[in-house]
């Protein structure tokens, strides 16, 4: 049982962490783990590892209390030593169209759909991406951004709750939605180096003339903008790089630049552009980063890093899919928080395990050197009969009274959707007498 010391002592710690309720809670997530399909909550229950009736999957969720700040350091706990701690943030949208009694639902973006919204909740999520393993995403914070917070907003407090806890050189990549000066900002205070995709019709500043003497110093200097090779100058380093499946790729940088709101955050350039033609003869469109913080990468790995943050994508995926994350009707918004809460949970278990389970592929499945999450989820079901649960097998307690007799019943309270706008501060209306 030595090989199996490290998984068990994790499921054991975090079981104490999930507050009232953790028995049945814990046995609601192996359900989860060995359940490929499922079309409600309720079939969750039909599994042999969960030992209670179906209605205590619903209890479970309205009763638990996830510690979500313990629960990230015991995640952190199982990051090793290295050079440096690359993670990754996005948000994502959980689709409520018709839950009209859902409090605090508003519009939410989706790739997905026709319109580019649904009505529901954002969730923005904080991950691990481990070296080497382009199919895991290990969450470290996966919390709902409410109607009073911005995706940037959540992302800023959740970047800096875990650069609390983890004691190392972070690097964290993000999408263009993130390549603004409101996260150069709001992030100045954190230690920790950021990569951001950037749009193509950004406008940039070089660093301003030597002050003259006379009135305020500038603060920007010539503009750089992306869209305008005229606007250009010179590099301060260019690089090629032969990679063996993109081809020939050349990596150019401009530094001590900034956006024309952050002046005071000095940040570098990017441009990764594929000298290879695709195969109708067209150029492909070069890639626009920026580096804010501490540079402590050289140029040939820069880019690369970034193609690692579409394991946040993947991740997404398999909470959707595979961890039934958006399946179940739930009545509140916290109940939805605590469900969501055990998401990331399931991730790491999954992952402590990939090395422990034997590949257990269907018939029409290709065998596999480096188990995805969803073939571990897969191939689960023995080493958790093996191990066993921390948890509690059930008590009987006779049968509940039920409703009380002529009792009437309300209906549940229905809540507006949420519309957020964007609104410019007025001007004053004061004149100078």
């Amino acid at each position: 049982m030595t090989k199996y010391n490290r998984y068990t002592r994790f499921r054991q710690d975090t079981y104490q962490l999930l507050g009232n309720a953790k028995d049945a809670t814990f046995d609601l997530m192996d359900s989860i783990m060995t359940t490929r399909n499922a079309y409600c909550l309720g079939d969750l229950s039909l599994s042999p590892f969960f030992r209670r009736k179906w209605h205590s999957t619903y209890e479970a969720l309205e009763d638990c209390r996830p510690n979500r700040n313990q629960l990230m350091k015991r995640y952190v706990q199982e990051i090793p030593e290295l050079e440096y701690v690359l993670l990754a943030i996005d948000h994502t949208a959980w689709e409520l169209k018709d839950a009209k009694t859902m409090k605090d639902r508003g519009y939410q973006h989706s790739a997905a759909s026709k319109n580019g919204t649904v009505l529901g909740q954002g969730y923005s999520t904080i991950v691990w991406l481990p070296e080497g393993e382009r199919s895991w995403a290990l969450p470290l914070r996966h919390e709902r951004i409410t109607s009073f917070e911005t995706p940037i907003s959540k992302a800023k407090w959740q970047l800096q709750e875990v650069c609390k806890t983890i004691q190392q050189k972070v690097l964290v990549v993000l999408d263009c939605e993130y390549g603004n000066s409101s996260w150069v900002n709001q992030t100045a205070d954190i230690q920790a180096s950021k990569l951001m995709r950037i749009r193509s019709n950004c406008c940039l500043y070089g660093e301003p003339e030597a002050y003259g003497g006379k009135g305020r110093p500038k603060k920007h200097g010539r503009q750089f903008k992306i869209n305008d090779e005229s606007t250009w100058w010179p590099t301060d380093a260019t690089v090629e790089i032969n990679d063996p499946k993109l081809g020939l790729i050349r990596v150019s940088q401009w530094q001590q630049l900034h956006f024309k709101t952050a002046s005071q955050q000095k940040l570098s350039l990017i441009k990764v552009e594929r000298l290879n033609p695709k195969k109708t003869g067209e150029a492909h469109r070069p890639l626009w980063l920026i580096w804010v913080g501490e540079a402590f990468l050289s140029l040939e790995k820069v880019w690369s890093q970034y193609a690692r943050r579409f394991g946040v994508d993947h991740w997404y995926r398999f909470a959707k899919q595979r961890l039934h994350w958006t399946l179940p009707s739930l009545s509140t918004p916290v109940q939805c928080e605590r469900w969501s809460d055990l998401m990331p949970l399931m991730t790491w278990q999954l992952w402590l395990a990939k090395d422990l389970v034997a590949d257990y592929r269907l018939p029409w499945q290709k065998p596999q050197t480096l188990l995805t999450p969803e073939r571990v989820a897969q191939s689960l079901f023995s080493l958790l009969i093996e191990i066993g649960s921390p948890a509690q097998p059930p008590k009987t307690r006779g049968k509940s009274p039920g409703w009380e007799k002529g009792k009437t019943r309300s209906k549940r309270k229905t809540y507006p959707t949420v519309k957020k706008r964007h609104s410019t501060p007025k001007k004053s209306a004061t004149k100078a007498s």
